[in-house]
């Protein structure tokens, strides 16, 4: 069997149970972040690691610049979903004896940018060489106070879901350049009952259905109130990701007085309500349920 018949998710479903936990440990793999008590601070330690890697997030022909932001930028996405502060971040840099020194210069400088945007400390990490592609890795570790941890888990039956922003069209206009919702999560795990989130980077139709899941619930989506990037189709939105927008489930009860202050806390995003957790899952569009898998979308 080939990594392509099972798809990233069936693959970590067989490779991750036998991994050890500690007791210290409250969220593992499976989530956005990894989360790990701190005794006696009241606070959470927090740690993710992602990576870019050419031809798969970036082409050879985009300004490095962009590249080495959105190497930064990933990892800190998944810390908004956690609603959580980012630190410290090592960087790996994996490349061709061939690649020209002015390139690895300007993607660090992005990479710069990009962690003195969130004042993020660089503080180390590897380079090496290789025969294939050039790989970015970004690990980031930080913080979440306890009470304002939020995971994929906690979804809960009747929530509304909403999204921020606006969905599809990213791989064409912001995929190198977006800027994670950090703010924006700190502002509603302080204010509101976030009861499940995660940042969309795979698609609706993928990460929806992991949210679900990682809650034990079913979902319906209102296909119409989609809220679509101008030129997008309701399919783009779906399923082609690099979105990094945050999804997250609510309870209803709160969901008017979020709309109202929302508004005029983030005057220019928009923030919809895209549908419902439900007990099962009941889709109209089944065809349209999906996202970018790793090992089964074509390079």
């Amino acid at each position: 069997m080939k990594l392509r018949h099972l798809g990233e998710d069936r693959l970590l479903d067989q490779l991750l149970p036998s991994l050890p936990l500690g007791k210290t440990v409250v969220a593992g793999v499976g989530d956005d972040c990894a989360v790990v008590e701190m005794p006696a601070t009241g606070r959470l330690f927090v740690l993710k690691t992602d990576c870019i890697v050419e031809g798969v997030h970036f082409l050879s022909g985009e300004n490095p610049l962009d590249v080495g932001w959105k190497a930064m930028m990933r990892p800190l996405s998944d810390f908004a979903a956690t609603s959580a502060v980012p630190q410290f971040a090592l960087i790996t840099l994996i490349a061709p004896k061939q690649t020209r020194v002015d390139w690895v210069k300007k993607l660090y400088r992005g990479l710069r940018r990009g962690a003195k945007r969130f004042d993020v400390s660089i503080v180390g990490g590897e380079t090496s060489n290789t025969s294939g592609p050039i790989a970015i890795s970004v690990s980031v570790v930080g913080f979440v106070e306890k009470n304002r941890w939020v995971s994929r888990r906690g979804g809960r039956v009747g929530d509304d879901l909403f999204v921020t922003g606006r969905l599809g069209g990213a791989i064409k206009q912001k995929h190198l350049q977006f800027v994670p919702r950090i703010a924006e999560s700190h502002w509603l795990t302080k204010n509101f009952s976030i009861h499940a989130m995660m940042d969309l980077s795979d698609g609706l139709g993928v990460d929806l259905a992991r949210l679900a899941r990682a809650s034990k619930v079913g979902f319906n989506i209102e296909m119409e109130k989609l809220p679509l990037t101008r030129g997008a189709k309701i399919d783009d939105a779906i399923s082609e990701g690099e979105d990094y927008e945050l999804l997250f489930a609510i309870p209803p009860r709160q969901s008017k007085r979020l709309q109202k202050d929302w508004h005029g806390k983030f005057p220019k995003l928009p923030l919809t309500r895209i549908g419902q957790l439900h007990q099962t899952s009941n889709i109209k569009h089944r065809t349209l349920l999906r996202g970018y898998v790793h090992f089964q979308n074509p390079d």
